[in-house]
């Protein structure tokens, strides 16, 4: 009866358990800021009403990382900044999972009766000296205990224990039992990171309770967090959340902003960048940069820059941001490339620069580059350029769109920069990119850059470099020659067309040869080059004729004969005149004398004859290289013909009558030639039977181009 007279006594008077007796101990009831601390708030379980009205489970939010609970919590218009379990516990709140603890501790009570008659005896004294601390000491020195032994699992298991059970608001855990507990989850990179979430825990409980976290202890559980497994983990432990709710936690600390050096920081977005989460990465490199005045290494700045230029979309844009970061933080582009990190940063904004189309900045980022020193014996241009084949694209895109915007503003000195820059940079300029550039300076008559820039060309083709320049690039170049009166040049370009591709040319090649003897007015020479075409193969078209005449046509050497006698032979060839062939023979007559005036009127007569028949027939073929049609400039030529027949006959050459009838009659037909031919002659034309029609080669544009600059003497006469 005393035995149990004093358990109720002291029951009743303490509402607690004795040590040493099987009574059930009574529920200690935590404080407001334990329960916020722990991350075990009480929930209610949802019914099928409740579940009804919430979008979300208790079960959900508790499986929710930091990031996702970020991101709900702003979906749901909540604050997204604190720790774990303050995000959490907003979700619960927001979702009506939280409510107020009632539970109800009974403990046995005696009555007063009960207590006078259970201790009537006299002379007994009762005195309860047992330590109330007992068990919140005794687990508190296994927690301790565990923690020097390195044991963090069950160091972290008592730590919860201690917390939930034993500790209130008047007996709160100790700093040092975080701090000992810590230790153990931080040792060896966290355990390989396993104790990732424990730690995160632990540094969050510190911050609720205001502890102050060691700033070498805080630094070591984020970088240690943090691995090169997917989302930042290793071997499925830790990652990037975990990593930034610590820092949320420690940041949240008394002195927390002071806490994390830059090298934290710096891991924490290069694991962001790497695993795509560039929005998260850019906004922390800038807090580094503005609000805390680090200056973080380059290689950080190029890792937000390499995932942003690899990624689709607006993001490609980022780079330039993160580009302005670096120069905030104190680095010049003009010298970054001097280091392979800074290369990298410049690579990823030439990337970024082609995806945007924004020419004027790749080209001025590898501007910078080629400004750094210590690269030798490379440059830096070069280094950045071939860093990845990534970058050796946009770099090659880059220089062969912008050599193509020069081209089309007929800007030739910055396209032949840019040409010229390509191989210093190890770029291979693509067979196009050099035909338009030696295009471009032929049509502005820069002979002497363009077979510059082709010998450049061959000597890249000989190192393996490039491809052979084709035979109509030598043939444009050798014309260009040939116009702006650069004979050595012209032979200097043939020699290295035949070392260069065997052959002494094409049917353009020899057009040219043709064309430097029609100049001079050597028929002679003509001929020889005709017949070493046939002797090579080739079988010379209109363009070679007409060429051939021409020399026939030259101011103070005209050979009326000649010219007529080419139009014999083309024929014999199965080579039809066309009217810019009719207008260089007439212009061929134009001597004054006599009989050549009657050759004119015999080649007028001719063209008359093809022209009804086009008329009738129909043009197969180009009109260019196939119309017989007299033009404008054959009725000019028809006139002066007609006028040196009127000089004979007042010379007394030939009776004007007999002029008037014969011989003025075919050149009166020209003139008055209005593309109308009557029936009756129709019916006397017989038309060829059409042949399949041959597909036109390429270069008959160039050689049409040579047509075209027939007669620009005083006479126009034929400057092919």
């Amino acid at each position: 009866r005393l035995t149990n007279a004093c358990v109720l006594a002291i029951a009743a008077a303490s509402g607690s358990a004795v040590h040493g007796f099987q009574l059930a101990p009574a529920p200690r009831i935590a404080s407001s800021m334990q329960v916020s601390a722990t991350m075990d708030p009480v929930v209610t379980e949802t019914s099928p009403t409740d579940e009804s009205n919430s979008s979300m489970t208790f079960a959900e939010i508790n499986k929710l990382a930091y990031r996702a609970l970020q991101r709900e919590c702003k979906s749901l218009e909540l604050e997204a900044v604190g720790t774990t379990s303050a995000l959490r516990w907003r979700l619960l709140d927001h979702f009506g999972l939280i409510k107020e603890s009632t539970a109800v501790v009974e403990v046995p009570k005696a009555t007063a009766a009960e207590i006078e008659e259970l201790c009537a005896t006299e002379g007994i004294t009762f005195c309860d000296e047992s330590d109330p601390d007992f068990d919140f000491k005794s687990v508190l020195s296994d927690v301790m205990q565990k923690s020097a032994m390195g044991h963090w699992k069950s160091a972290t298991r008592k730590l919860k224990k201690l917390t939930k059970q034993y500790s209130s608001a008047d007996r709160p855990v100790p700093r040092e039992a975080y701090l000992a507990v810590l230790e153990a989850c931080a040792a060896d990179r966290l355990n390989g990171a396993r104790a990732s979430e424990p730690a995160r825990r632990i540094l969050e409980d510190m911050a609720t309770f205001g502890f102050e976290i060691p700033a070498e202890l805080a630094n070591t559980c984020v970088v240690s967090s943090l691995g090169e497994g997917p989302g930042g983990t290793h071997d499925q432990c830790g990652g990037i959340d975990s990593a930034l709710a610590m820092v949320a936690a420690i940041e949240s600390s008394p002195d927390g902003a002071d806490i994390l050096t830059d090298a934290s920081y710096c891991r924490l977005v290069s694991a962001l960048a790497k695993d795509g989460a560039i929005e998260e990465a850019e906004l922390v490199l800038r807090s580094m940069v503005v609000e805390k005045s680090f200056t973080p290494p380059l290689g950080t700045f190029a890792d937000v820059a390499k995932a942003a230029a690899r990624s689709e979309g607006d993001h490609v844009e980022d780079v330039l941001q993160v580009l302005t970061y670096a120069k905030a933080a104190g680095y010049e582009l003009d010298n970054i490339a001097a280091v392979e990190t800074g290369r990298e940063l410049l690579a990823s904004g030439v990337i970024a620069a082609e995806k945007m189309d924004n020419l004027a900045l790749g080209l001025r980022l590898l501007t910078a580059a080629a400004k750094a020193e210590g690269c030798a014996p490379d440059s830096g241009d070069d280094l950045v350029a071939s860093s990845s084949s990534a970058a050796q694209r946009a770099c090659t895109l880059i220089h062969k769109r912008a050599i193509g915007k020069a081209c089309d503003d007929d800007n030739w000195k910055l396209a032949v920069k840019l040409l010229e820059l390509m191989p210093r940079r190890s770029l291979t300029p693509a067979t196009s990119v050099w035909r338009r550039v030696l295009s471009t300076c032929c049509k502005n008559e820069k002979s002497r850059k363009a077979t510059a820039i082709l010998l450049d060309w061959v000597t890249l083709a000989a190192e393996g470099k490039a491809e052979k320049p084709p035979v109509a690039v030598f043939n444009t170049v050798v014309n260009t020659c040939e116009v702006c009166g650069e004979e050595e040049l012209t032979v200097k370009v043939l020699d290295v067309m035949k070392d260069t591709l065997d052959l002494q040319g094409n049917i353009i090649t020899f057009n040219i040869a043709l064309k430097r003897l029609a100049k001079i007015g050597n028929p002679a020479g003509c001929e020889g080059i005709l017949i070493g075409m046939l002797n090579e193969g080739l079988e010379p078209n209109v363009v070679s004729y007409t060429t051939a005449i021409g020399a026939c046509a030259k101011e103070g050497k005209k050979d009326a004969v000649t010219a007529y006698l080419w139009l014999q032979r083309m024929r014999t060839r199965d080579v039809k005149p066309n009217y810019h062939t009719y207008n260089t023979a007439l212009a061929a007559c134009l001597d004054g004398k006599l009989e050549n005036t009657f050759l004119g009127a015999k080649i007028a007569e001719e063209m008359m004859e093809d022209a009804e028949k086009e008329v009738t027939c129909g043009l197969k073929g180009s009109v260019n290289f196939k119309s017989a049609l007299p033009d404008s400039y054959t009725q000019l030529l028809a006139r002066q013909l007609m006028k040196q027949l009127r000089e004979n006959w007042r010379s007394g050459d030939i009776d004007m009558a007999l002029a008037k009838s014969t011989t003025r009659v075919p050149l009166l037909k020209l003139v008055d030639f209005d593309k109308t031919v009557d029936e009756a002659r129709m019916a006397e034309i017989q038309c060829d039977v059409p042949e399949e029609e041959s597909v036109e080669n390429a270069d008959q544009d160039y050689e049409f181009t040579l047509l075209k600059e027939m007669h620009k003497d005083d006479h126009r006469t034929a400057m092919v």
